[in-house]
């Protein structure tokens, strides 16, 4: 493990946001997705939802730039179950839809626990999930064009959110919990240990001040 390493995942794990969540309903292609991830990786959400068909999450790699190792991505069947369960965590959901009631997406204070759904480029956040929302949030264009792609609005809403973010502090200290940031930081590291140790239903290891483990798994052996 070189020290490089070791400390930039610190370093992004120090700044992750885990009250800043993305939910994606439907967004299907391959490059939308991944571009959403990355900004999400740019701006420290730390877990991104999905509302994926069969529940195939098709992310393209090279777009992604690595980004879908670093995000937690849950996968959900319906987008109403995925609303509400954000909710029930205190999460307030925040469509990127137009409609009579959407405010300008820089009007939203996103300091609280906050989720902004998106839908798919084609059609928008569906019907069901613009109803479960709790506002709707709209991007302000000036030009002849109705809307920007996905991903572009995505990331405008997504830097706004780190702006205030950054404003207020949350930066500034580490906001994980320390048993999801230690558990996080073994698998950054040490993804393969950390997928055989999960095949084996065992903890993982603990790490040294270099980032190694201080015991050998049994994964390790095998």
């Amino acid at each position: 493990m070189t020290a490089y390493r070791l400390n930039r995942c610190r370093a992004a794990l120090d700044r992750r946001q885990p009250d800043l969540r993305v939910l994606m309903d439907g967004v299907h292609k391959p490059h939308n997705l991944s571009a959403i991830l990355r900004t999400c990786d740019a701006v420290g959400v730390f877990q991104a939802h999905a509302v994926v068909p069969r529940g195939n999450l098709a992310i393209h790699r090279h777009c992604a730039a690595g980004a879908g190792q670093w995000v937690e991505t849950l996968l959900h069947d319906e987008v109403t179950a995925a609303v509400r369960s954000l909710q029930s965590e205190g999460v307030r959901v925040y469509a990127a839809h137009w409609s009579p009631r959407a405010v300008d997406f820089r009007d939203v204070d996103y300091t609280a626990p906050t989720a902004v759904l998106m839908g798919a480029e084609l059609w928008g956040v569906s019907d069901a999930g613009a109803a479960a929302a709790d506002g709707h949030i709209s991007v302000p264009m000036a030009g002849l064009v109705e809307s920007l792609n996905v991903s572009v609005a995505a990331a405008v809403i997504l830097f706004e959110a780190q702006r205030q973010r950054q404003a207020a502090g949350f930066y500034d200290q580490v906001r994980l919990d320390p048993e999801r940031y230690r558990r996080t930081l073994f698998e950054w590291l040490h993804p393969r240990l950390a997928a055989r140790c999960r095949e084996l239903g065992e903890a993982y290891p603990a790490l040294d001040a270099d980032g190694d483990p201080i015991r050998s798994a049994s994964a390790a052996d095998n």
